[in-house]
């Protein structure tokens, strides 16, 4: 099952003995793959000698490949392939994506860091006193949807309540990244969320701000997003019929401030204390542990793997890469054990989870409909 995984994987991994090998099979997007590896190298420093051995595949692309669909027989044997975000109809395995550690190519640094700064950055403007828009900064060239996005944005004839802004790579990496600090982007009452080629990186930055995060229909999942419900800790916003049900979102948070304003501190009391670093290091080592445990056979040393460790990756790095590193080592392990965790959902209360999401996001909808109707009746 396990070498099954290897067609899409970019590396092979492997923990024995408490040390961790990897075998590269190809490149991947900008520096996902060294990332990725030098976090699961952190954990190893933050609960060293926890980990059982283990081999396993990672693959660094954005959208699930595991198709459910064509392991339905219960001897099927699905390969166990990690990735960033999966979907309702895949099989793929979601583990915190390569950011956590830092995005050298887009100067965010690693997670430690970005939430103490955000934590900055929201005291600079109090809620009430930010622009009273929705804000949405990013690369509309990667998907339709978000193409479909901008034609939402102010205009001579609409305004959607929107404010919307192309962000260029390129040119930020020209101008030392001056408008794309993560911090700074908490001036306006409402963020957007919009997915890009699969799932984006953005989420947690976008949430962390204080204010409501107007969260589009979402088709992919990563590891936390499922835990957040609707109308408490984000606002549902239809993907199929976006200027309107933005410019509903924003109207009805303006005329209920205190609500509105409840959503935005509880989605980001979320970000910064439930998705703070030490419980990120904890899904991941309650997911590893929990995999092992699947295991039939004792993992070996591939013979075209190398071990890592920590200054055998670091020390070859050089600029933001090494700083990046550098700022994201653990330097001493953790002074408490892993949380236990609970037990799994029976599936009477994960349905019933799953249904209250389902009923809070259909009230939403409920609203825009009367709103819209009314407006037509005004006209």
């Amino acid at each position: 099952m396990v070498e099954k995984a290897r067609k899409t994987a970019h590396f092979r991994l492997v923990i024995l003995d408490g040390k961790i090998y990897v075998e590269k099979f190809r490149q991947s997007i900008q520096t996902r793959a060294l990332f990725t590896m030098w976090g699961i190298l952190q954990l190893m420093r933050w609960y060293p000698g926890k980990l059982p051995d283990l081999e396993l595949m990672f693959d660094c692309d954005d959208r699930p490949v595991i198709q459910a669909k064509h392991f339905r027989r219960p001897d099927s044997g699905p390969p166990p392939l990690f990735r960033y975000c999966s979907d309702w109809k895949s099989l793929d395995i979601v583990f915190p994506d390569w950011s956590f550690w830092g995005w050298a190519e887009t100067n965010i640094k690693p997670w430690r860091i970005v939430l103490k700064d955000m934590r900055e950055g929201n005291k600079k403007t109090k809620w009430e006193d930010r622009v009273p828009y929705a804000y949405w900064r990013g690369n509309p060239n990667v998907c339709p949807w978000r193409a479909d996005l901008m034609k939402c944005n102010v205009t001579d004839k609409n305004d959607w309540n929107t404010r919307l802004y192309v962000q260029d790579w390129g040119k930020e990496a020209k101008i030392g990244y001056k408008q794309s600090n993560v911090a700074d982007q908490c001036t306006h009452r409402y963020k957007i969320y919009i997915e890009g080629w699969a799932w984006s990186v953005s989420e947690k930055y976008i949430l962390a701000c204080d204010s409501p995060t107007l969260l589009m229909t979402p088709r992919w999942h990563d590891f936390f997003i499922r835990g957040m419900i609707p109308q408490q800790h984000y606002w549902p916003v239809r993907d199929n019929d976006k200027c309107k049900s933005l410019k509903f979102a924003v109207d009805y948070g303006n005329n209920h401030t205190q609500k509105a304003k409840a959503i935005g501190e509880a989605g980001s009391s979320f970000i910064h204390n439930d998705l703070k670093m030490e419980n990120v290091y904890d899904y991941i080592f309650h997911l590893l542990n929990e995999y092992a445990k699947l295991f039939k056979y004792k993992p070996t040393i591939p013979p075209n793997a190398m071990e890592l460790c920590a200054e055998a990756m670091a020390c070859p790095s050089y600029g933001i890469w090494k700083e990046f590193m550098e700022l994201s080592l653990e330097k001493s392990p953790s002074n408490s054990i892993p949380c236990t965790m609970p037990p799994p959902y029976e599936p009477q209360e994960l349905k019933s989870f799953i249904d209250a999401k389902v009923k809070s996001t259909k009230e939403v909808e409920g609203w825009e409909n009367e709103y819209w109707e009314k407006q037509i009746k005004n006209k």
